[in-house]
């Protein structure tokens, strides 16, 4: 490292690091004790890990279903302390020691490098493993709640919100109370004890497929619930993190002029549907994606800013579900795409 740099202490020239070498399944996954750590760099920050969180996109890029460059460091979301600062980082006020979050690829380690204008930090009276869960979930759920609608649902109307058991439509369906709207819930069984204390106003609860923990989407009738609810209306916005199971029925349960967001894939990838379709209510489709909702350093920390503030003011509960080794790699992966969890689900590392 140029000695220009400030350290915290002397940081390992190898770590212990989730690699993947070849795309495949959670085994695919290789925890190894001597990969290169990463240099700090002109306008960046070393972050030594406590926590990295397990996202589903994780899973897309170890599949190879979102390409990357192989070999790489799993994970894109971490938290821990600042260990090293450049130059330019420190001219900013960043400090060696600074509690922060962060997405950028290479979490699933115990160094990160991150670029200053990625860092987010975490204010006193919220906990490092908390605040590694708001940085991929939790802001995915402002923007989803906040912005990707492109203000087509309004304070007062009706956001349709499936999965709100698991992790990251956890923090959605809370926000869309906090932004007033009214908010019907999907969930399964397994996951009502949960889903009951979000505040939604309607929560449909499914069967679970046989010899799994997800939803059985054709065990209710959704659509029929939710015209029900809304009055015949249907939903100004929906926001469907699920995928394939749940495509139909959101795009039915949805009012004139409303808007469908499709954001994951948690069931398979949503299939190829003509335009058409959305004729009978004129309706809107988006596919929208974080790094796009987070474009500047204003609109990260705006977002981050508010989903710390709805913390600490007691407005969002959010459960860490289970958190793993790092050594544990592969099992934080099955555990996630078994559609166990009913919060986040971290490596402590």
């Amino acid at each position: 490292f140029p000695s220009s740099f400030r350290f915290m202490s002397s940081i390992p020239s190898t770590m212990k690091a989730a690699v993947v070498r070849e795309t495949g399944d959670a085994h695919a996954l290789k925890v190894e004790t001597d990969f290169p750590t990463p240099e700090v760099k002109p306008g960046g920050v070393i972050v030594k890990n406590q926590y990295a969180g397990i996202n589903f996109i994780d899973t897309y890029h170890r599949k190879g279903l979102y390409a990357r460059d192989l070999p790489f460091v799993g994970g894109q979301e971490g938290g821990g302390t600042v260990a090293a600062v450049s130059d330019e980082a420190a001219a900013q006020g960043i400090k060696v020691g600074d509690r922060v979050a962060y997405s950028v690829f290479g979490s699933y380690a115990e160094y990160t490098a991150v670029p200053a204008a990625k860092l987010l930090p975490v204010p006193e009276g919220v906990d490092i493993d908390v605040a590694t869960s708001c940085v991929v979930q939790g802001m995915t759920a402002h923007y989803l709640t906040s912005s990707a609608h492109a203000d087509l649902i309004k304070e007062g109307e009706w956001c349709l919100i499936h999965g709100v058991g698991g992790g990251t439509c956890q923090w959605a369906a809370q926000m869309a109370k906090i932004r007033g709207y009214k908010v019907i819930g999907t969930c399964s069984k397994g996951k009502e004890d949960v889903s009951k204390n979000l505040g939604c106003d309607e929560l449909i609860v499914l069967d679970e497929v046989p010899g799994t923990s997800y939803e059985d989407y054709e065990s209710q009738d959704i659509v029929a619930k939710v015209m029900e609810a809304t009055d015949g209306k249907g939903c100004k916005a929906v926001i469907d993190g699920i995928g394939k199971s749940t495509v139909d029925i959101s795009i039915n349960s949805l009012a004139h002029r409303g808007i469908f967001i499709s954001f994951g894939n948690a069931s398979g990838a949503v299939p190829a549907f003509p335009v058409l379709r959305l004729i009978g209510k004129s309706a809107y489709v988006t596919r929208p994606k974080l790094l796009d909702y987070t474009t500047t350093r204003e609109e990260l920390v705006w977002r981050a800013g508010e989903i710390f503030g709805w913390l600490k003011e007691g407005k969002l509960n959010v459960s860490v579900d289970t958190t793993f080794p790092l050594d544990q790699a592969a099992e934080g992966h099955l555990y996630l795409e078994a559609g166990k969890s009913k919060g986040k689900v971290l490596y402590e590392i």
